[in-house]
């Protein structure tokens, strides 16, 4: 099915393990979605900062990853799956990051922290 479809042997695994890559490094630079909306009249710019620094870091990852797969001599080379599940996901990720915090700064509810 694979082949039919275009890819090489390893193509799907390929993918989601640029995508985990991409959400762990945005996770471990970051809140949730969640919190940035219930946060966001407080803390928005400083959450949306270390949403770019994680998509930075995801990035950096993702390509390095293709690149190194792309100087594999073999067949199975997913230097295209590795950067579209990178950057795919982080795409969505900062969509959803935006739309949080401007979702949170255009109706700010009762917040989770107090100041």
């Amino acid at each position: 099915m694979a082949a039919e479809l275009g890819g090489k042997q390893g193509s799907g695994k390929a993918f989601l393990i640029a995508a985990a890559v991409m959400l762990e490094a945005i996770a471990a630079a970051c809140s949730s979605p969640q919190t940035t909306e219930l946060n966001a009249e407080a803390r928005s710019k400083t959450l949306m900062k270390w949403v770019t620094i994680g998509l930075a870091l995801g990035a950096g990852l993702t390509v390095a990853g293709a690149m190194i797969d792309a100087s594999d001599d073999s067949t199975a080379n997913n230097s295209g799956e590795i950067l579209a599940g990178g950057l795919i996901t982080g795409g969505i990720m900062w969509l959803l990051y935006r739309h949080a915090q401007q979702a949170g700064v255009a109706n700010p509810g009762p917040p989770t922290e107090q100041y």
